[in-house]
């Protein structure tokens, strides 16, 4: 397992749920092509998962 993930917003969240723009927004996401790097852990996947359609990620070995 990875210990850092690199993500990045590749679609925008309008006229998506709020539930999604919600989750974009935890995740420290402001802007379209932004990057951020949070510690691999189950809350982060989780999130990820209900916005993969959005995002991309790279997983970050160190």
């Amino acid at each position: 397992m990875a210990s850092k993930l690199k993500i990045r917003q590749v679609r925008s969240a309008i006229n998506r749920s709020g539930m999604q723009k919600k989750t974009i927004r935890a995740l420290g996401i402001r802007r379209l092509n932004q990057e951020v790097v949070h510690n691999d852990n189950p809350c982060i996947r989780g999130m990820v998962k209900k916005v993969e359609h959005l995002v991309e990620v790279e997983e970050i070995n160190e």
